[in-house]
Formats: structure tokens, C-alpha cells, sequence
């Protein structure tokens, strides 16, 4: 989804380095590999769930134009097309 103020490049880059910086250390759990969390990059507001829709469409109740970045935690992506995810080396 395309955000007025942000490219989806931006949006990348700043979720990446959220993620990395500031909650890798708190979500990277045994209990939370393998789901889904969604950041919202312009406060770092962020939902973990299983189901990825559901954690956007939680941020979104919170800030309708929220810019939102999200990936499988402990994971190289959130989803593969016609190939096997790979657990992130950290």
C-alpha cells in the first residue's frame, strides 16, 4: 500500500533498522519464531500475532495512515511463493 508521505524504499529501510535496533532483542523468543510483526515505522509501535493481517489491521485501528512494515520473526521473509523460508543467522 502506497503512503503519502513515504516511499515503500523509506519504509524498508526504517523498518529494517527498527527491527534490528530496537526489538529484535524483545521479540525474537522460542514462543514468538515463526509469527508475524507489524511496525508502524513513523512511531515504532508494533504488534506481534500469528496472522499477519490481523497485526496490520490492529495498527491500523490505532493510526489509519500508519506506515507499516512487517516480517516473520526469526525469518529471511515473511512469506515464500514456490520456495522455503529460512530461518534468519542472526
Amino acid at each position: 500500500m502506497l503512503h503519502p508521505a513515504m516511499s515503500n524504499e523509506e519504509i524498508d529501510v526504517m523498518g529494517r533498522q527498527i527491527y534490528g535496533e530496537r526489538l529484535r532483542s524483545l521479540v525474537e523468543t522460542p514462543e514468538n519464531i515463526g509469527k508475524q510483526i507489524v511496525i508502524d515505522v513513523e512511531t515504532a509501535d508494533y504488534e506481534v500475532d500469528a496472522d499477519g493481517l490481523k497485526t496490520n489491521r490492529k495498527l491500523l485501528a490505532k493510526r489509519p495512515n500508519a506506515a507499516l512494515y512487517g516480517l516473520r520473526i526469526g525469518y529471511n521473509a515473511a512469506y515464500a511463493i514456490g520456495s522455503v523460508l529460512e530461518r534468519d543467522a542472526k
